[in-house]
């Protein structure tokens, strides 16, 4: 199969055209707003591309009918929509869903191509291996538990976290993608935010020593901007997981390679890009 940085170098062509090449896309958190899947962004993703939401997905919160008929509306989209958990889930309905086998990790299955990717797993998609470890801390905590809508779960458990370095050893501590809902530990400073650590960031903080990887993902920060070379922060946009980026000298911030960013805000691809 063609390789699929080659197809997003040929975007411009590949769109006049029937696009066979399938795509991996992720973006950052959806919390329940339905509209984003009408808007051009969404409507670009084929049959067979897969959409990976890095937390907050939203779409069980209340468990009522209403959202019942959007997962369904979910369900007859012609693309797979993956997500990991994020800090505003509600993890009691989440946990009802039955535990399936996909891609080679554990995952909950909402609807025929919607599925949670559960923490510590590591699913081969493409070709591409991906290391999902949802959950975080909410910073507005106080304010959730006295609505109601606050579940302890949010923050994963010492047996989540030694289940991802064991499966993580499984595959040789090396993989393609990390998606997450919080940052890589170090990247707090630079959004102005306390330096104390929880475990979940001392859990990052090891994994970033421990793991080689090429690209981390995450959506808590609600900005969409390419932070360095390896990690990105999405809010917004959707793109492809191998959109390149351009090497820079230490010290520096990473840009989307220009010629490759041109191209997609071209067709509709990237907006507000950092």
């Amino acid at each position: 199969m063609q390789k699929i940085h080659n197809f997003v170098k040929g975007m411009s062509q590949d769109i006049k055209e029937e696009r066979k090449v399938t795509v991996i896309y992720i973006t950052g958190n959806i919390h329940g707003e339905r509209e984003v899947f009408d808007t051009d962004m969404y409507r670009r993703l084929k049959e067979g591309d897969t959409l990976l939401i890095c937390g907050d997905f939203g779409f069980l919160w209340n468990g009522d009918r209403e959202e019942a008929k959007i997962l369904a509306s979910l369900g007859l989209k012609p693309y797979t929509i993956l997500f990991v958990d994020g800090s505003h889930e509600n993890f009691d309905l989440l946990e009802r869903f039955p535990e399936v086998e996909y891609a080679g990790g554990r995952a909950h299955q909402l609807v025929s191509n919607v599925y949670h990717l559960m923490r510590g797993e590591v699913f081969t998609i493409e070709g591409k291996t991906i290391f999902a470890f949802g959950g975080g801390e909410s910073e507005d905590k106080q304010f959730y538990i006295e609505a109601e809508r606050w579940w302890p779960q949010e923050m994963p458990t010492g047996e989540e976290m030694e289940r991802g370095r064991q499966t993580l050893q499984a595959h040789g501590n090396q993989v393609d993608y990390i998606v997450t809902h919080d940052p890589a530990p170090q990247r707090r400073v630079m959004y102005g935010e306390s330096i104390q650590r929880n475990p979940l960031e001392v859990y990052f903080e090891e994994l970033g020593r421990t793991v080689k990887y090429d690209r981390w993902f995450y959506g808590s920060r609600h900005v969409d901007q390419v932070v360095s070379e390896h990690q990105i922060s999405l809010f917004r946009n959707v793109i492809p997981m191998d959109l390149p980026v351009k090497k820079v000298p230490k010290g520096k911030e990473a840009r989307v390679e220009r010629r490759q960013l041109v191209k997609a805000k071209k067709n509709g691809l990237l907006r507000g890009w950092k």
